[in-house]
C-alpha cells in the first residue's frame, strides 16, 4: 500500500510540474498590448469551459452511474450547484472583508477579488484531478493490479498532466493582464498546482471511500470554473476591443478547442 501512496505522489509531482510550465510562459512574454491580452484571457476562459465538462463533469457522470445510489444527473447538478454557490460566496466574503480593512488610496478592489476568484477556482479544480491520480493509484493493490490497470493509472496521470499546461497558463497571464510582476504572476501559477500532490495522497489513503464522494468533488468544481470564466474572465476579456472585436472572441473559441482536443485525445 505504501508503494501506492509514493507512486501517486510522483504522478501528481508530474502533474503539477506540467502546471507550473504553464503558469511559467508569463515569464517569456514582453509587456502585451491590450489587444494580445484580451486573445489570452479569452483563451483562458475557453480552457475553463472545455476543462468544466470533459476534464470534470463528463467523469462525474461516469463515476456516478458506477458508484452513486442517486441518478448521475442528481449528482452532477447538485456539485455543479454547490460548486457555483460556493465561489459566489466566496467572493462575497472577500468583499465584505476588505470593506472592513484600511484599503490604500488607488487600490483596485474589483482588481483583487477578480484575480482571488480566478485563484481559487483553478486551485479548486486542481483537487479533484489530485484525486483522481490518487484514486488510480490506490486501486492498483490486491486483485485489480494487472499491467493494463496501471497504465490506465500512468495515462490517466499523463492526460492530467498535459491538460495542466494551459491551466496554468490560465492564472498567471490574467495576473499579469491585472498589472502583477510576471515573478508574482509565476508564483500564483505555481502555487494553484500545489494542492494536487497533497489531493493524491489522500486520494490513494481513501480510496475505498472516495469513489462516492469524488463525482460531487469533480462536479463541484465544474461549478466553481464555470462561474469565474462567465462572471470574471468573459466580461474582462471584452474590454477595450472596439478596434479587433472578435479577437478576445476567438481566444475563447481557441482555448476551449483546444482543451477538447487535450481531453478527448487523451481520454
Amino acid at each position: 500500500m505504501e508503494i501506492l501512496i509514493f507512486f501517486a505522489f510522483l504522478a501528481t509531482l508530474l502533474t503539477w510540474a506540467i502546471n507550473s510550465l504553464g503558469a511559467a510562459t508569463v515569464l517569456f512574454l514582453k509587456s502585451p498590448s491590450d489587444k494580445t491580452m484580451n486573445l489570452m484571457l479569452g483563451f483562458a476562459s475557453g480552457v475553463m469551459i472545455a476543462a468544466s465538462f470533459w476534464s470534470l463533469l463528463e467523469p462525474s457522470i461516469e463515476l456516478a452511474q458506477k458508484n452513486s445510489a442517486l441518478p448521475p444527473y442528481i449528482v452532477a447538478t447538485v456539485g455543479f450547484l454547490f460548486g457555483a454557490v460556493f465561489m459566489w460566496l466566496s467572493d462575497k466574503i472577500v468583499n465584505f472583508s476588505r470593506r472592513r480593512v484600511i484599503i490604500s488610496k488607488g487600490s483596485n478592489n474589483k482588481k483583487t477579488n477578480r484575480i482571488i476568484m480566478l485563484v481559487l477556482s483553478i486551485t479548486l479544480h486542481n483537487i479533484p484531478e489530485g484525486l483522481a491520480v490518487g484514486v488510480a493509484f490506490g486501486s492498483l493493490q490486491g486483485s485489480n493490479y494487472s499491467p493494463e490497470t496501471l497504465m490506465g493509472a500512468i495515462t490517466i496521470a499523463l492526460g492530467i498532466g498535459i491538460q495542466n499546461f494551459p491551466e496554468g497558463a490560465a492564472v498567471s497571464l490574467p495576473m499579469r493582464r491585472e498589472g502583477y510582476s510576471r515573478p508574482k504572476s509565476f508564483l500564483i501559477g505555481l502555487l494553484s498546482g500545489a494542492v494536487e500532490p497533497v489531493a493524491g495522497i489522500i486520494g490513494a489513503l481513501a480510496v475505498v471511500y472516495i469513489n462516492t464522494i469524488l463525482p460531487y468533488a469533480l462536479a463541484f468544481a465544474a461549478g466553481s470554473m464555470i462561474l469565474v470564466a462567465v462572471h470574471e474572465l468573459i466580461p474582462e476579456c471584452q474590454q477595450n476591443n472596439e478596434t479587433h472585436p472578435y479577437f478576445a472572441t476567438m481566444g475563447i473559441v481557441t482555448g476551449f478547442a483546444v482543451m477538447m482536443l487535450l481531453d478527448v485525445m487523451l481520454g
